[in-house]
């Protein structure tokens, strides 16, 4: 079973590869198209519950390739898509891909693969960990289906809908979904969605041991209003609400629950320093395959399976950075950061999850390196016991600390 996917991952790489190499060569001819991507690598040393060091502790990986074709044809129709290959993982899938069009009246459709307009965009965070809230979907989430983007002067408004959760790669850690069978319902994919659990799912703590849940997300709509404005001579600033609501078909039920987010953000540039602060709030209402509600929903990324996540919650995060130019050969400018998170579990007998990225960016042309001291206290992945952070939570939890160095090389 290993050797049969280790075949097909190696056959479908130099197919993708092969072609790129020749449709690129094509569409640059016909129209403004152009191909990237990005290569990284990851170096980090552990220091968690346990004092003994092992071998896994410390280590240097090939964190994840990627591809990337952007432009639009000669009818003005765009085309922006990402595809991801992470080694380290065993696994492959879409970051986006979606068809677009730009309207003279500063509006543009998108259709497929795209970022879900909620909260702070591209990103709420300044490190390469991204802030608490991309663990639960939250941050930088991409679904499938049909987005409208409208300017008009200051204000940037954005209506979706969202049919279904983008499409699964592998998962390799031996996580298989028993439904649905064609590529929602697995973790192999960028975004933290909610996925199926089984009854034998690991990385889990009560409740839900030994429990069920098929569980997948559809029908999601998202409104997103943003207006910009200057502070003086300090600088310019973003304020914005937004909102989602969708359902969680449970097919062993054969019904549907729900999930609803609403979140505020302000991202300020003051002078040199940006202040990036959102606070959300959100509730999932699902039930477990026995019919029971539940306090736990499962979602996973990145072929690791699944893992709890409390269904309801406030999460406040307040990040800060600032950029200082520098001459040292090809390094331009050194960017330093802070980015705290708090999630606020409402259910009183699970425990809070914090996390805390100190670090800093090193700029040099297309390489960018990100620094960081990553610490965590109930996150799911800043521990030995992966994936148990987010949902009960451990109240007796160490601060768990990881030193993180990724290199990247964007073209």
């Amino acid at each position: 079973m290993v050797k049969s996917r280790k075949n097909h991952f190696l056959t479908f790489v130099t197919l993708l590869t092969f072609l790129t190499l020749i449709t690129s060569s094509y569409v640059a001819a016909q129209s403004s198209f152009s191909v990237g991507g990005a290569v990284r690598y990851n170096l980090f040393l552990k220091d968690y519950e346990d004092d003994e060091f092992q071998y896994s502790d410390g280590q240097f990986t090939w964190d994840t390739w990627r591809l990337n074709i952007s432009g639009q044809n000669d009818a003005g129709v765009i085309l922006d898509f990402e595809y991801r290959f992470y080694p380290t993982f065993g696994t492959h899938f879409i970051h986006h891909g979606y068809f677009g069009y730009e309207f003279e009246n500063e509006c543009q459709i998108q259709l497929g693969v795209s970022q879900v307009p909620f909260g702070d965009q591209t990103w709420a965070s300044h490190s390469w960990w991204f802030s608490g809230a991309y663990y639960m979907g939250l941050e930088d989430d991409y679904d499938m289906g049909l987005k409208y983007l409208k300017s008009k002067g200051d204000w940037d408004f954005a209506v979706a809908y969202y049919f279904q959760p983008e499409p699964s790669g592998p998962a390799p850690t031996g996580y298989e979904p028993q439904w649905p069978s064609y590529g929602l319902g697995g973790s192999g994919r960028y975004s933290y969605d909610i996925i199926p659990k089984d009854a034998d799912s690991e990385n889990w703590l009560f409740p839900g041991d030994g429990k069920s849940m098929s569980v997948y997300e559809r029908n999601q709509f998202n409104v997103r209003a943003a207006k910009s404005f200057e502070i003086g001579d300090l600088g310019t600033s973003e304020v914005g609400l937004s909102a989602q609501y969708g359902q969680i078909y449970n097919s062993a039920l054969d019904e549907n629950g729900s999930h609803m987010a609403v979140a505020a953000h302000l991202d300020a540039n003051l002078n040199k320093f940006n202040a990036k602060l959102f606070g959300i709030y959100y509730n999932h209402d699902t039930k477990w395959d026995d019919g029971t509600e539940a306090e736990v929903i499962p979602m996973g990324a990145y072929g690791s399976g699944v893992y709890p996540v409390a269904t309801e919650a406030t999460v406040l995060n307040l990040g800060i950075s600032y950029p200082v130019t520098v001459n040292f050969g090809p390094i331009s400018t050194l960017t330093f950061y802070n980015d705290y998170t708090l999630t606020d579990k409402a259910n009183a007998d699970f425990e809070d999850t914090q996390q805390n990225i100190l670090g800093f960016m090193v700029t040099a042309g297309s390489v960018y390196t990100y620094v960081d001291i990553a610490m965590g206290k109930n996150q799911p992945w800043l521990t030995n016991t992966f994936g148990k952070g987010l949902g009960m939570g451990d109240p007796d939890a160490d601060w768990n600390i990881r030193y993180n160095i990724n290199f990247g090389y964007y073209f």
